[in-house]
């Protein structure tokens, strides 16, 4: 019955040739051709943007979701920065937003005006870098008050040299790397550095791209960056991070898992979230990724060298969405600062 099949289709596409005056012969007959009859089932999408720093998790996540779902589901993570992709998901275009910060308060009252409830789901923590190029030598730690001499709004076109930060520093012209102002990073960084979110000078690199950033330090001698600590990770050869020292006379700590869970990488250890929209959530694919990605966080959340959080968040995750607990712990408020074991009490509120 196939090759019956398949002979009669084979004269069918003869005939339709010959109608047609086409001068080319029939191709071979093959059972590719007779199940290309069937029409495919269209791959359901669930759609993913925000943050370049949590970008590395999700990804990872979602490659791993989609090879248990060959074909069945298909996930697309974007990367247009925590602003950007609260803009695109308080419209109702994604499914989940990845965030570096907490959502803000302007952004919940986009997101109530157009009907769109949100779980707020902390997935691991990380420890914003500030990186130099390897072949500076001079420089090994920072203190958080002279990043702020740094980056602050009132330095542009009055600092711009490392001996106007320490007469010891060399006498040449610094530039400058960051995140843009769409990135979520730049609000953390600029609210735990300058003391206010968005104060930032302008005359730097700019970029919601953490890699752009990575090979503008790695050029250049004289430059100083800042972004997630997996970029650092994946670049440790071209980069050099920073010991940052709280207050000037402490010693300087560098950025790793321990001095992340002990909280004295302050003040940029911070979490990431992802949030979910409480309408994407009754579907059931959806449901499937959130499940899975809880399944398999902690461990790809350390493959991407970030830093897990304890079981009980993960615990905690799980309850507020069993339990319909939609909202923020943090109501528009930044969380610089803010220890694990802080987050954990917060989310225990909700």
């Amino acid at each position: 019955m196939k090759s019956l099949r398949i002979s009669l289709l084979s004269s069918m596409i003869a005939m339709a040739l010959v109608a047609c005056g086409s001068p080319q012969p029939p191709a071979p007959a093959t059972d590719t051709v007779a199940s290309s009859t069937a029409p495919a089932a269209e791959a359901q999408v669930i759609q993913l943007d925000g943050s370049s720093t949590v970008y590395p998790i999700s990804e990872a996540i979602a490659e791993e979701f989609q090879m248990q779902n060959q074909g069945k589901l298909r996930v697309t993570v974007g990367v247009s920065g925590t602003g950007g992709g609260f803009k695109k998901f308080c419209r109702g275009e994604l499914d989940i937003a990845n965030a570096s910060r907490p959502i803000q308060k302007s952004e919940m009252e986009i997101c109530a005006a157009a009907g769109i409830s949100y779980y707020e789901l902390p997935v691991a923590y990380d420890a914003l870098t500030v990186v130099a190029n390897p072949k500076n030598e001079f420089l090994s730690t920072i203190t958080v008050e002279q990043l702020k001499k740094i980056w602050a709004p009132e330095s542009q076109g009055t600092i711009s040299r490392w001996n106007q930060i320490d007469p010891s520093w060399p006498d040449a012209e610094f530039k400058l790397y960051g995140a843009g102002s769409d990135s979520g990073t730049f609000d953390y960084f600029t609210e735990a550095v300058v003391g206010k979110a968005k104060a930032s000078r302008g005359d730097y690199t700019a970029s919601e791209d953490d890699n752009t950033l990575v090979q503008g330090v790695a050029q250049d001698v004289n430059a100083l960056g800042y972004f997630g600590y997996a970029y650092y990770a994946e670049n440790q050869d071209k980069l050099k991070a920073l010991a940052v020292a709280p207050v000037d006379g402490a010693p300087g700590v560098l950025p790793s898992e321990e001095a992340v869970i002990d909280g004295t990488y302050v003040p940029l250890a911070r979490p990431m979230f992802i949030y979910v929209s409480a309408k994407s959530l009754e579907r059931a694919e959806i449901k499937q990724f959130i499940e899975f990605y809880f399944n398999n966080v902690a461990a790809l959340a350390r493959e991407v060298r970030y830093v897990p959080l304890p079981q009980a968040a993960y615990d905690g995750v799980r309850k507020h969405l069993a339990e319909g607990k939609v909202g923020t712990v943090f109501n528009g408020e930044p969380a610089t600062s803010i220890t694990i074991e802080d987050l954990l009490e917060r989310e225990a509120s909700l």
